[in-house]
């Protein structure tokens, strides 16, 4: 039998720090989220000849970023709502 190779210890992953989009989405409401994208699309949509195609590339991504920075927003408060809410049986 051959000697096993020492396994490699698994390295912790560094924790990723986004302080502005953490902050924005604790106090973010569905509006703000909107507002926050709306330049950005209203210029990408002025975007003519070749750099329109990647505009369209570029509204998409930010579509779903949109989308998904509502869907937090709609959870934090739903939970904040949760939290709110007396315990107990019912």
């Amino acid at each position: 039998a051959r000697p096993s190779a020492p396994q490699p210890q698994p390295q912790e992953l560094p924790v990723p720090s986004y302080p502005a989009v953490e902050t924005f989405i604790e106090k973010a409401s569905a509006d703000d989220v909107q507002a926050l994208f709306a330049p950005v699309k209203a210029g990408l949509a002025e975007l003519k000849g070749p750099r329109a195609e990647i505009g369209k590339k570029a509204q998409a991504a930010i579509a779903r970023s949109e989308e998904l920075l509502t869907m937090l927003v709609d959870v934090r408060e739903k939970l904040v709502a949760e939290s709110k809410q007396p315990k107990g049986r019912k």
